[in-house]
Order: structure tokens, then C-alpha cells, then sequence
């Protein structure tokens, strides 16, 4: 028997399960392409199955597509590959196609479709509403099939936050995790159903032959600068390639004592300490209020947060301003850290905007919430809070996040660097309490931690402080 291609154990391990949805890898070197090769065709013997393996734009989908090329040729000599449509046919008319979503708009391309399999390659580089649109084309195009998704990641890219939210905190890897959602039907009666994903994790230490090709590429993994190497070597989640705050620390050993994290546990705050309200508006898209206390020292703490999200990502709840300030008002009144305080509002200056009608500030101050115009300088912004991210020689930082503070930790330490502005922030990812958190800082601005100067060693066996000396005495 001529075996073209068998999966190693981790890669089984992936291919067995039975899951509507799955994750492999996290991280580099685990054999993580060729799975979504292999997987498609589990069900090409069926005429009317259509499977679909994405990546984000066409011209990385030829490395893919060379892969199929000596995976499926030899498995299947009467497959046919059509260059122009990126697409299989099979001895029994089944197909695969290679698809690309290089922006959000470009989901409709697949409106009206349907794929038994869809399988998204680097599911980090695609939001969440690119890969939660193709659910709805995920079903059957004929009796017998089995419809489900599949995907492999590494930590990193537009899609981090989102797709550590969904497959590596809510559980340990290998361990499913279920949703259960309400279906009503027509005729009133509801019902609760269960749908289940799971996170198989991989590395270049499972990929024994990768391993064994080629030995030293563990070495230029390990050679990669501190966060790289802990995402691409270890699969760390914490830790990516384009991530803007380098410098995050989230450590439970120092809830207590405060020391080598930016998550400490709460406390009551002195009544001496002034309180800040920051303010971004979203309708659509999750609005973000945040309370600050700001110590003796200038060192800003972050005591609470309203949070416009449904529950999925970067989807608002579609508050009208009048009602987010009432809610305001009622956090204020009953927080024990705020009640009986003065606030001071900081917002976004576009709330203040006219020009369409009533501003949303104008509404606010209706309901007896108010705001300033805050400083909205992009990257001054962004470097206020790495200024304020930075540890001193004893781990502590200028910038502290109460650890109830939930979507401040899983949206802010996410967020990667634009490709089209290099030195700003990537905007579409959920990027609301950053920009929140940044007028707050820009009200407080404080100067860069000075630079640690490299200590210099008197060396008293060596003649170069005698040569310098010479040098200068005898001109």
C-alpha cells in the first residue's frame, strides 16, 4: 500500500474529535496546514459535499494550495484543480474550495453558499465577524453529510483577543466547552439546545518529523526576541508577535502585594484620591465607561467599569446615551468608591458633535451626567500608557487594574499594531476601552521612566583609564 500522507499523534488526536467546532495549534510547527488539508477530505466520496479552507488573502493560500497539490494529486489522480476558481473536483463530484476574506465586506462573496467544511487557516488573522457570518453557510448541500468548522492559530494577529476569549480561557485544552442557546419556534414553544467547541493544542515538539528534517528549527525558535518565542516555541497566549503592550503583566502572585502585575486585587480607596469617568460612545459597537482614582503619587488605578458588550465580541448593546447616563448615575450613587465623590467626565470629543442633531453629550447632560472634550492625540495617547505600563526597579507600575475589571483585561493587552499605520493601534480590532483609558491618561500625563544606564565596572588590572589619562595629560 502507497501511503501518501497519516496523521501524527497530536494531529489525530485534532481529526478525531467531535466537536462542531475546533482549534489546533497555538503554537509554530505543529503541522497545523497540513490537518486542514487532510481534514476536507473526509467526505469527498459524497457527490454533493463542499468544503471551503479559508486564510485571509489569496496569495497566502499558495503555500496551502502546493500542499493539496501533493496530498490530493497522488490520493486522487482524476482530481482536477481549476487555477481560476480555487477549487477541487473529485472522481465523485465533490469539491473544495480555497477561499480568502481580506476585509469584513468580502463575507457576502459567500452569501447564499453552502459548505459541508469550512476549515479557517490562521483564524487569528480573521475578526470575529468574518468567522461567525460563515456559521450560517455551514450546512449540508445533500443527505448525509456532516456539517462542522475547523481551524488552527498561532497567538497573535487582529483576531487574538476574540479567539483566546472563545477556545483557551473558558477552559483547559482538550476539555470542551459548551454553549447552550434558545431556539422559539413559530408556534411559541422554545427550546434550549447545546453546541460544543474544543482547543487541541500543538507544537513543533509534536511534529517528529518536522523534528527530525530539520533539528535546528527548534534553535531559530528559541532565537526569536522573549514574546515570539514564548507564542511561536510554547504556544503562550499572553505572549504574541505585533502585540502594542509588550509590557502587560497580569500575575495572581501579586493581586496582594502589588508587585510584577498590573492586576491587583480591589480595595477601598482614600477619600483624598481624585476620581476620573472615562467615556467612549458606541451604539453598534460596545460603548465603554471606566472610573479612575489617581493617587499622591500620579499613579492611576482603575476601579470599575460599564461595559456596552452583548457577550460577543465588539457587539454592542445598542444603549441610547440618555439610558447610559442613567445607568452612570446609579453606579455613582451605590459604589462604594464613588458614592458621595465628585467625577470628573473625560470623552470623547466626537460626543460633543452637533452636527447631526442633538449631540450625545447634550443628552447625557440631560439625565445630569457631564463630560470634558479629552485629548484624543493618537499616539501621545498610546505612549502615556506605555509610560504608565512600565515597572520600576521594584515591579511597580504607574497604571493598576482592579481585577474586576474583566474587559479591560481581555480587550486592552490584545490589541496589535496597525499595517497601515505602523505606530498606531489596528482600529477594527475591539479597541473601546483603550481609547477610553487613553483620554484618562492624557489628562494625567506623566514623563517616560528615566532609561537604566548601564553600570560600568572599575576594572583595576586594566591599563585603559591610564591610557586616557596619558592621552589627556600629554595632549
Amino acid at each position: 500500500m502507497n501511503i501518501i500522507w497519516t496523521p501524527q499523534p497530536r494531529q489525530r488526536a485534532f481529526m478525531q474529535r467531535k466537536e462542531t467546532e475546533a482549534l489546533y495549534g497555538g503554537a509554530a510547527g505543529g503541522g497545523k496546514s497540513d490537518c486542514a488539508i487532510a481534514e476536507a477530505l473526509r467526505q469527498v466520496h459524497i457527490p454533493h459535499y463542499r468544503g471551503l479552507i479559508l486564510r485571509k488573502t489569496y496569495p497566502q493560500l499558495s503555500e496551502m494550495v502546493d500542499r493539496s497539490r501533493e496530498i490530493y494529486s497522488p490520493a486522487f489522480p482524476e482530481a482536477k484543480f481549476n487555477d481560476q476558481k480555487h477549487c477541487w473536483t473529485f472522481p465523485s463530484g465533490a469539491k473544495i474550495y480555497f477561499g480568502a476574506m481580506q476585509h469584513t465586506k468580502d463575507r457576502t462573496n459567500y452569501q447564499g453558499k453552502r459548505y459541508d467544511f469550512i476549515d479557517f487557516d490562521e483564524l487569528t488573522h480573521f475578526t470575529w465577524d468574518e468567522y461567525s457570518y460563515l456559521f450560517s453557510r455551514n450546512r449540508p448541500n445533500g443527505p448525509g453529510t456532516r456539517c462542522y468548522i475547523r481551524a488552527q492559530a498561532n497567538p497573535g494577529g487582529i483576531g487574538h483577543g476574540w479567539v483566546k476569549e472563545r477556545f483557551i480561557t473558558p477552559a483547559p485544552p482538550m476539555t470542551p466547552i459548551y454553549d447552550e442557546v434558545k431556539i422559539m419556534f413559530p408556534d411559541g414553544k422554545s427550546e434550549l439546545r447545546r453546541q460544543n467547541r474544543i482547543f487541541v493544542p500543538s507544537s513543533v515538539f509534536d511534529n517528529k518529523i518536522l523534528m527530525q528534517n530539520d533539528p535546528d528549527y527548534i534553535t531559530r525558535l528559541a532565537s526569536l526576541p522573549e514574546n515570539e518565542k514564548k507564542a511561536l516555541l510554547y504556544g503562550d497566549w499572553d505572549s504574541f508577535s505585533g502585540q502594542v503592550f509588550t509590557e502587560w503583566r497580569n500575575n495572581p502572585d501579586g493581586y496582594e502585594n502589588r508587585r510584577n502585575t498590573h492586576v491587583i486585587n480591589p480595595f477601598k480607596i482614600p477619600s483624598s484620591w481624585k476620581i476620573y469617568r472615562g467615556f467612549d460612545f458606541g451604539y453598534s459597537r460596545p460603548f465603554s465607561v471606566g472610573w479612575y482614582c489617581v493617587d499622591h503619587d500620579g499613579r492611576l488605578y482603575r476601579i470599575k467599569e460599564l461595559y456596552g458588550c452583548t457577550g460577543t465580541p465588539n457587539e454592542g448593546v445598542r444603549w441610547e446615551p440618555s439610558r447610559i447616563a442613567r445607568e452612570i448615575k446609579r453606579i455613582e450613587n451605590e459604589d462604594i468608591n464613588l458614592r458621595g465623590k465628585y467625577v470628573n467626565g473625560i470623552a470623547d470629543p466626537s460626543i460633543f458633535d452637533e452636527s447631526r442633531g442633538e449631540s450625545v453629550g447634550r443628552l447625557m447632560e440631560r439625565e445630569g451626567v457631564y463630560f470634558e472634550k479629552a485629548d484624543n492625540t493618537r499616539i501621545a495617547g498610546k505612549m502615556q500608557l506605555h509610560n504608565r505600563f512600565a515597572f520600576d526597579d521594584e515591579g511597580v507600575p504607574m497604571l493598576y487594574i482592579f481585577s474586576t475589571c474583566k474587559h479591560f483585561i481581555r480587550t486592552v493587552p490584545a490589541l496589535v499594531y496597525s499595517q497601515v499605520d505602523v505606530e498606531d493601534i489596528d482600529t477594527t480590532a475591539e479597541d473601546h476601552i483603550y481609547d477610553e483609558v487613553r483620554y484618562i491618561a492624557m489628562a494625567n500625563p506623566i514623563n517616560p521612566p528615566p532609561k537604566k544606564q548601564p553600570q560600568i565596572m572599575y576594572d583595576p588590572l586594566s591599563t585603559d583609564d591610564y591610557k586616557h589619562y596619558n592621552y589627556y595629560r600629554l595632549g
